[in-house]
């Protein structure tokens, strides 16, 4: 009966996985994410090794995994996340919408470890951009917009990567591809997202004499984002939705993601000492 234990050993995770058996107390760094209510509603659980991203449940599920939160691993300790298996496995890192009653105007340290809720609005944290899109692997981001009419933009950054506290969770991003407008790496109205540190209401960082995540429009702060001086894109500012021509007061957005998954493509880049380094 070796087999027979070898078999179960192995697909009880799974099982586990996309049941959403609920064996011990969920444990998570940032369960301040997800109400109490619905910690059994966390698809893995249960799983004894939890995977870096969504991307590998999907895997591990032999793309059987569904929609919905889970336990994923990025560094030492697990986080909750939402995970769109559908679309291919992305990791969840915003959401929002317009006029979203959760507030994005919010502190740095609220910025660096989430806020919201992983099943609606939300902003994932800084500290776990900068895990995700660290390494081993490569990492690209993609933002998903959808307006009014309920017409669908995409877009992808490939590679992606947020650097870490001590540089201000830089921005640093690869080549562009989509429907949707290239809002972060083109100069659109001389603003340029790329490379560019992160600013919230209470640390400046952007390029504009005043401080940009402070800057109101019909009394709506802009929130926490990757300034420059200051924005061809927001996807922070909670009474408009903002992604150059795409998204913005004239054209209406409803809902804006952000998301990643893994990337095989490397970015080489040239520092000041003519080295090459790699993103």
């Amino acid at each position: 009966m070796t087999w027979w234990r070898c078999w179960l050993s192995a697909v009880v995770p799974l099982l586990l996985s996309v049941s959403g058996a609920n064996v011990e107390q969920l444990q998570a760094e940032n369960l301040h994410l997800l109400l109490p209510e619905d910690h059994n509603t966390v698809l893995n659980s249960g799983m004894k090794v939890v995977p870096r991203d969504c991307y590998e449940m999907l895997m591990a599920s032999s793309g059987q995994a569904r929609d919905g939160v889970y336990l994923i691993r990025p560094h030492h300790t697990p986080i909750v996340t939402y995970c769109a298996m559908q679309e291919g496995g992305w990791t969840v890192l915003q959401h929002i919408t317009v006029n979203s009653s959760v507030n994005f105007d919010r502190t740095w340290d609220e910025y660096k470890s989430g806020f919201g809720d992983v099943t609606g609005d939300h902003w994932l944290g800084n500290e776990y951009l900068h895990q995700l899109t660290r390494g081993p692997a490569h990492y690209k981001l993609g933002v998903k917009l959808v307006d009014q009419d309920a017409a669908t933009k995409l877009g992808e950054y490939d590679p992606f990567l947020v650097e870490d506290e001590s540089a201000a969770y830089r921005l640093r991003l690869g080549l562009f591809q989509g429907t949707a407008q290239d809002a972060l790496t083109l100069d659109t109205e001389n603003y340029l997202h790329d490379n560019q540190k992160f600013t919230t209401k209470d640390r400046d960082n952007d390029n504009y004499f005043q401080n940009c995540a402070k800057l109101e429009f019909q009394g709506v702060a802009g929130g926490g984002w990757w300034y420059d001086a200051c924005a061809g894109a927001n996807l922070n500012r909670r009474n408009v939705i903002y992604w150059n021509k795409d998204c913005n007061k004239e054209q209406l957005c409803k809902y804006a993601w952000m998301m990643v998954r893994p990337s095989d493509t490397v970015k080489v880049i040239y520092s000041g000492d003519g080295k090459r380094d790699e993103l």
